[in-house]
């Protein structure tokens, strides 16, 4: 017994089945092989469906037929007992019409099941595109499901339609707004369309719009307000560079104010005759101190010194307020001060007598609100 393929289906079979389990067809001392190209096919064919070498068993069985014609028959004439002559053996045609009718429904099934599999398939295929097409804001994967879904369930394409109309639309306002250059009108359309693909270029068209005004108008409050509206825009540095600018420049309220307390209380510690709270106030090293060049403490406390004369009983010192500050950037965020400024002096003698002198003060004040540089003038009045 040997194992072959089915002549009309080509399905596996032993070669002594009666008939082929799949299609029906007779298979047992219905097929031959043939012995050129191995190929199994039925015997009544005259040649080889493959090579087309002849079949002999074709031959054989015509041979044997034709001998089977022309030998006479013992009594031919014979009749059957009731008189009437038998009539010829019918071949039995109702088993290959039963296979032929199972073969045809087992291909209709096939075809049935793989059109079933294959309209899964592709109803999959759609629900899936539509899913993706309805999460998507690009017009283009829009467009690509319409056209690959012609036949798709009718709610599906109006959904997608409409979807593909409003970012039509959108894009539509969105090249409005980007022409327009206008802040209003872009801060607009991210108001409207909070998701749209466009919000982040129109974000940073808005920072650029607001930083040409900014720059424009260079001041302290504009800086501070952009910054504090875009935190995270592509001109923040070279915000705080402008803010550094200006600091560097101007002479803020508060460091007029540290200037003209510690001169208030350089000459409050005078008046008190503190030299140590006068010294507390100076550089170790100064660089110029009543025309003496990198002056020290000790020098501070001699002027204190030579202030209080034995003829001298007490002294005021009155500021006139008229501060004149210049600011110079000699680190990072660092200032020098450069000070000028009035002020008047009464002095109390033991013979109660009453002197007075004005001078003008030219000082320098480093970035820890120390006195570098001191140099008084008299002014004759």
């Amino acid at each position: 017994m040997a194992i072959i393929k089915c002549p009309e289906c080509g399905h596996q079979i032993s070669d002594r089945a009666p008939i082929c389990p799949s299609c029906g067809v007779k298979i047992a001392n219905q097929i031959t092989t043939c012995p050129q190209c191995g190929e199994v096919f039925f015997k009544d064919l005259r040649r080889c469906p493959r090579c087309q070498h002849l079949n002999m068993d074709y031959q054989n069985g015509i041979s044997q037929s034709e001998e089977e014609e022309t030998t006479p028959t013992d009594n031919p004439t014979s009749l059957s007992e009731n008189g009437e002559q038998p009539s010829p053996k019918q071949p039995n045609k109702k088993k290959k019409t039963t296979s032929l009718l199972i073969g045809f429904f087992i291909a209709i099934a096939i075809c049935c099941g793989g059109y079933y599999f294959y309209s899964q398939a592709q109803h999959n295929q759609e629900k899936e595109a539509y899913a993706f097409a309805l999460a998507s804001s690009d017009p283009i994967v829009l467009q690509d499901y319409l056209d690959r879904f012609k036949n798709a369930p009718t709610a599906h394409r109006d959904s997608i339609l409409s979807h593909l109309s409003a970012l039509q639309s959108m894009d539509r306002e969105w090249t409005d707004a980007l022409v327009s250059n206008s802040k209003t009108a872009l801060q607009n359309y991210i108001d409207q369309h909070p998701d749209s693909p466009h919000k982040a270029e129109a974000l940073r068209k808005i920072d650029s719009i607001d930083w040409v005004s900014v720059s424009m108008a260079h001041t302290l409050d504009a800086y501070q307000v952009y910054l504090e509206d875009h935190p995270n825009g592509a001109y923040v540095d070279m915000a705080k560079d402008g803010i550094k600018r200006i600091n560097a420049a101007t002479v803020q309220p508060e460091e007029r104010a540290m200037i003209s307390n510690l001169f208030r209380q350089y000459f409050q510690y005078i008046d008190q005759k503190d030299a140590e709270g006068l010294s507390s106030l100076m550089n170790p090293i100064i660089s110029s101190f009543l025309g003496k060049s990198d002056a020290n403490k000790n020098d501070v406390v001699l002027f204190l010194h030579k202030l209080y004369r034995e003829d001298v009983a007490s002294m005021n010192w009155h500021l006139l307020n008229d501060f004149k500050i210049e600011k110079k950037e000699i680190g990072d965020e660092e200032y020098e001060y450069s000070v000028n400024f009035s002020v008047n002096q009464d002095i109390e003698k033991v013979d109660n007598t009453q002197t007075s002198n004005h001078y003008r003060v030219k000082a320098k004040v480093n970035p820890d609100d120390k006195i570098t540089e001191f140099n008084m003038t008299r002014i004759i009045q």
